[in-house]
């Protein structure tokens, strides 16, 4: 049985505030996990935005023991992927950061840095972030949330179970699945690298 959110049960009895509350606890790590899915940040908020609409109308079907993060995570997952499935049907070329920035960089602040490496060193980080971002893009839903919750938003396999709808064994085989994608998605990218 999971805790009760006292957020949640605020807003269930119709305190207003509660939902600010909700979105200022949860903005930000639901931000990240859909930038990360769609790299692109005005995608990435209108998707946040859809999942406080959701908590807001469902929210007084949802128990009193709801795990407020699986739900909140199960909802933007699912999200992000039919915004993907939009997006591959009719794509868009976006304005966005440099492939791989995360959001939150200052990239003119990181270009004058003192210590940099050379430029060369540079080119092969960006083209290996480059290539790394373009494979968990290609990544199935099912191993793409798992891979993106838990490396990136260092979720634990237990926390992780209830948002994919399995067992933390069933958590530990799609990471597994994705990794095991992820380095045949790489193995020409590090061979070119390897023996350049």
């Amino acid at each position: 049985m999971n805790p009760a959110d006292a957020d949640l049960q605020a807003l269930q009895r119709g305190d207003e505030s509660a939902l600010s509350r909700l979105i200022e606890r949860w903005r930000r790590p639901l931000f990240a996990f859909a930038w990360r899915y769609v790299r692109n940040s005005a995608d990435a908020n209108e998707l946040v935005a859809e999942v406080f609409v959701r908590l807001y109308r469902q929210s007084m079907r949802l128990s009193a023991d709801t795990n407020l993060p699986a739900w909140l995570f199960t909802v933007l997952a699912n999200l992000c992927r039919n915004h993907h499935r939009r997006e591959r049907r009719s794509p868009l070329v976006h304005l966005e950061a440099p492939t791989g920035a995360e959001p939150g960089t200052d990239v003119v602040a990181d270009s004058i840095a003192v210590d940099r490496p050379g430029p060369d060193r540079i080119l092969e980080h960006d083209e290996a972030l480059a290539a790394l971002a373009a494979a968990i893009d290609r990544l199935p839903h099912e191993l793409k949330v798992p891979l993106l919750l838990h490396h990136y938003e260092r979720m634990d396999y237990a926390t992780l179970g209830p948002i994919l709808g399995c067992s933390a064994r069933g958590v530990e085989t799609r990471l597994y699945r994705a990794r095991q994608y992820l380095r045949a998605e790489l193995a020409g990218f590090l061979r070119e690298t390897v023996g350049s």
